[in-house]
């Protein structure tokens, strides 16, 4: 099993439109992804699942992280970098084993220009910190709320040219 994590808890986010359409695109080429939505996260997270604590609602989570071999982070950004419900989701899972010797696509996503690339750069340290292993190919969609169609398809061919170019290399990962 595949994850990819929409990495930010606000309601209706464009994230999570871009975690169902590479979802739907890797599903169409035969490889099956799940998506996590950090929405779905249990809300006193701060207070029952760090620390070495584990609560039911968190364990289920647990349980698919932990059974996942590659992960698609879909990363918007916050303040010139990502998002701190991501770091939370981390630093909640079980270390090292949540992670190490794993592979991860990541993809920042912003209403700016730069499409997040401080933010992808900031948590490609946390994956590297945490031993996965990262495609060189990070893609940065910038102006995202021009970016996609009301049916969460992407518009722009040079945009789709890269995102398809980075979904065959995460099925050859």
């Amino acid at each position: 099993m595949n994850l990819i994590i929409s990495g930010t808890n606000r309601l209706g986010s464009n994230s999570l439109k871009v975690a169902n359409y590479y979802k739907a695109e890797l599903n169409r080429k035969s490889e099956q992804w799940e998506i996590f939505s950090l929405e779905d996260l249990p809300h006193d997270i701060l207070f029952t699942d760090l620390y070495g604590k584990r609560s039911e609602a968190f364990s289920a989570i647990q349980a698919k992280v932990s059974a996942a071999q590659k992960f698609i982070f879909i990363i918007p950004e916050y303040n010139g970098s990502y998002p701190g419900v991501l770091k939370i989701f981390i630093d909640a899972c079980a270390y090292p084993s949540s992670f190490a010797n794993k592979k991860a696509a990541l993809v920042g996503v912003s209403t700016g220009k730069y499409g997040n690339i401080r933010g992808v750069d900031h948590f490609t340290g946390v994956c590297n910190y945490v031993r996965m292993h990262v495609l060189p190919l990070k893609i940065h969609v910038p102006h995202i709320q021009n970016e996609l169609d009301p049916s969460g398809c992407f518009v722009d061919p040079i945009t789709l040219k890269f995102i398809d170019e980075q979904i065959e290399e995460i099925l050859r990962f």
